[in-house]
């Protein structure tokens, strides 16, 4: 018999040997294509989220600490705000950069909270880890996370507190809350009053259906203090470029009329390759006549229209300048879009494109306009606006760094109250809405049988990363400050519910009576995101690196090609542009 006990005699061995030698490999995918798949691959990818989230998690929080931020041009930006700082970095790993997503979607969606969706989905994460290594398969880890998820939100929607059906001076204040809080863990924390009032000022101008963020401008002015910083209520715009006439012209009127414009006034010349035949010498005077009568012509309809001020977002030239001068009207041009908008909202006039039958209606008018010097600037003041839906905020600060991130934790501000005015429900921070997320998944934990119970007591561990990221930045013991948590979440009839992280004491506080208010939509958008970003990561069991792709990056920033190339005997060679090249380097 060819075969005893399973065993093959020798001569079928070999044969049997050669057929498989002879089948030919199957290949799917183009040479030099990385794969990496399987357990390890995921808990790479794991490990790469974990190390994004360990570098912003010490920024979280009012003593979280800064994080400076520099590139090769020698820009440098000091922040602590997530979305930010992640953007910055500029992470090329592709799992980690679902990390960078989430934070930027908070910050679009709600304004704040994105450290803290970012810390929450590489604790989520970290949690899981265990898990995976064990071998238990992640689809039933994702399907625990996003039970616990939507548990959690409907716990929060419980615990909301509306502030809707007060009145305007108390909705105020508890506006005022909200900033406060935003603005506690900011670089400006130690204005947080002055700027929160701003804040909820600004947004309380704007349209109460739309709420545009667009219609409050940021303007910063380098020097003076913090104090120094002011709000208009109405619009205010750095002076624009402007010719010698400009300082004969008035800078107050009462109640002026304004003329907004979208055309130049500039006395324009024929193009270079313009070709204009005369039979009669004389003629030639009629042609320069007739430039001179066009600009003229748009000058008379701009003074015969009443106006006292003249803005437009093209070129106002000298001989324009002038003519307005000795007219006693004021002028402006190459304003920005976003101001000449805001005029238009605030003063209700309508932006012309033409100087042609300009009606009555199309001109705006406010109570008082001057201009006033603000630091080094000279600014443009719209006061006293009739249809005021628009404000503008002066910044001012010592240096450029602090400017700018005063002008993001502004934003911020402005976000969490516009959410606040639309979805009047706020929950208590400091932690003390996660302490009760993670209490009340542990006891629904307990009622589930099997591996879910595991995963959803993860879910809650997790949660707890906040008040101990807290405690941690404040420089305070987290254990014993968690535990102190624990103990009051778990008093019975909910009695501790409202309590988290007393950053001041190193010790526990009711953080709603204490006015650290956050509202709940940050909290559940922060919950969804973190979790789908997770579950994202968590799916994910191969990862595939195509090199045609990276050979067409190659091929579309050939410059450094170029570079390389120039040491192979000549300048820019190889490369197609390196410095060598004609018409592109030295000539």
């Amino acid at each position: 018999p060819a075969v005893v006990a399973g065993k093959l005699f020798p001569p079928l061995q070999r044969d049997f040997t050669m057929s498989s030698m002879m089948q030919p490999p199957i290949i799917l995918l183009r040479e030099g294509t990385d794969t990496s798949q399987g357990k390890a691959q995921l808990i790479s990818n794991i490990n790469a989220c974990v190390a994004v989230v360990d570098t912003i998690r010490t920024t979280l929080g009012p003593r979280g600490m800064d994080k400076m931020v520099y590139d090769e041009r020698g820009n440098n930006t000091i922040s602590n705000d997530g979305a930010t700082i992640l953007k910055l970095l500029d992470i090329v790993h592709p799992a980690a950069k679902t990390l960078v997503d989430i934070a930027k979607s908070q910050d679009s969606e709600v304004g704040d909270g994105t450290t803290t969706v970012t810390l929450l989905a590489g604790e989520f994460l970290r949690e899981s880890k265990q898990f995976v290594e064990d071998g238990v398969h992640p689809q039933n880890i994702i399907r625990s996370f996003r039970q616990a998820c939507e548990l959690a939100v409907s716990r929060v929607e419980e615990l909301a507190i509306s502030i809707e059906r007060k009145d305007p001076e108390e909705k105020g204040q508890l506006l005022q809350k909200c900033a406060q809080t935003t603005l506690n863990s900011k670089l400006v924390g130690g204005e947080k009053e002055f700027f929160a009032k701003m804040v909820v000022d600004a947004v309380s101008c704007l349209d109460p259906v739309l709420l545009d963020l667009r219609m409050i401008g940021i303007k910063k002015v380098t020097g003076g203090t913090m104090r120094d910083s002011f709000l208009v209520d109405g619009v205010a715009f750095k002076k624009t470029f402007s010719y010698a006439g400009f300082e004969q012209q008035p800078k107050s009127f009462d109640n002026p009329k304004i003329l907004l414009l979208n055309i130049e006034l500039e006395l324009k010349s024929e193009k270079d390759n313009a070709e204009v035949r005369l039979s009669d010498p004389a003629q030639y005077q009629s042609i320069v006549d007739a430039e001179w009568n066009i600009i003229y012509n748009k000058l008379d309809a701009c003074v015969a229209s009443g106006a006292n001020i003249v803005l437009s977002r093209l070129p106002i030239g000298d001989l324009a300048t002038q003519y307005f001068a000795d007219r006693n009207m004021f002028c402006a041009g190459r304003c920005e879009e976003g101001d000449m908008q805001r005029v238009a909202k605030a003063t209700g006039a309508a932006i012309q494109t033409t100087v042609s039958n300009i009606l009555p209606q199309s001109l705006g008018t406010c109570a008082t306009f001057e201009e006033v010097q603000v630091g080094g600037e000279r600014f443009n003041l719209f006061k006293g606006c009739v249809g005021a839906q628009t404000a503008t905020i002066v910044l001012r600060g010592g240096a450029d760094q602090f400017i700018e991130e005063a002008e993001r934790s502004l934003h911020d501000a402005i976000m969490i109250v516009r959410r606040a005015m639309k979805n009047a429900s706020v929950v208590a921070g400091g932690g003390a809405i996660d302490m009760e997320i993670s209490r009340f998944l542990r006891d629904h934990a307990r009622t589930i049988a099997g591996k879910s119970q595991l995963f959803i007591n993860a879910f809650a561990k997790a949660l707890e990363v906040i008040p101990r990221q807290l405690s941690d930045n404040a420089g305070f013991d987290a254990t014993d400050v968690l535990n102190k948590l624990r103990q009051k979440h778990a008093l019975p009839n909910g009695e501790g519910r409202l309590f988290g992280v007393d950053v001041d004491s190193g010790g526990i506080i009711d953080t709603y009576a204490n006015f650290v208010w956050e509202p709940s939509l940050v909290k559940i958008n922060a919950l969804t995101a973190a979790t789908e970003a997770a579950c994202i990561v968590l799916s994910v069991d191969e990862t595939i690196r195509n090199p045609k792709s990276e050979g067409a990056d190659q091929a579309m920033n050939p410059g450094n090609m170029g570079r390389g190339a120039g040491m192979m005997g000549g300048r820019g060679m190889g490369g197609g542009r390196g410095r060598g090249m004609r018409g592109r380097g030295r000539q």
